[in-house]
């Protein structure tokens, strides 16, 4: 059995976070291995990147991280306080953490800025969001990334992509790299 912690910040956008339900969902049905998929944030309840209101299953602070194989990040909104969390010591400390045991990290959109900001990318290939004024490709590249203009990029155990539009292609990534495609 293969388990991935979906850790999600507030302001959280859902498109990003259906993605890996669903993809990792469908897999667990009709897949060769089963897959499971555990929400967790740093506090119970969350508002999503328009405003809806998410119950979280898990706290972080309850949950064993040596359990998972993986780690996948849904991006976020800055207006509706995605880098209040997603840049805050706790949520780095969990990219460190998987990171540091060599586990796939898949991140949509800007949640890769939390992994540049969490020092895990420092020499390697990815990706963000940058159709603001090229605003977040700087944040990025000052984290020590490679920028990589393109949709998704992979670099050893780490998964980046533009935008919420990618976001299955980087479930489906997540998938493969842990099962099959």
């Amino acid at each position: 059995m293969k388990k991935i912690l979906m850790l999600v910040a507030n302001g959280v956008e859902p498109l990003e976070m259906a993605a890996f339900t669903d993809v990792l969902g469908w897999a667990n049905l009709v897949g060769n291995e089963e897959v499971t998929v555990v929400d967790a944030s740093f506090q119970t309840h969350i508002k999503t990147t328009f405003g809806l209101n998410l119950t979280i299953n898990h706290l972080v602070k309850d949950l064993s991280l040596d359990e998972y194989d993986a780690l996948a990040i849904p991006g976020g909104f800055e207006p509706a306080g995605f880098y209040e969390d997603a840049l805050s010591d706790p949520f780095l400390e969990v990219i460190q953490y998987f990171h540091q045991h060599k586990k796939i990290i898949a991140s949509v959109c800007v949640s890769s800025l939390a992994l540049g900001k969490a020092g895990v990318l420092e020499g390697k290939r990815a990706t963000v969001y940058h159709q603001k004024n090229g605003i977040r490709k700087q944040q990025l590249e000052e984290s020590g990334a490679i920028f990589v203009d393109e949709a998704l990029v992979c670099d050893d155990n780490m998964i980046t992509s533009t935008g919420p539009g990618t976001a299955i292609e980087v479930a489906f990534m997540l998938l493969q790299r842990l099962t099959s495609q």
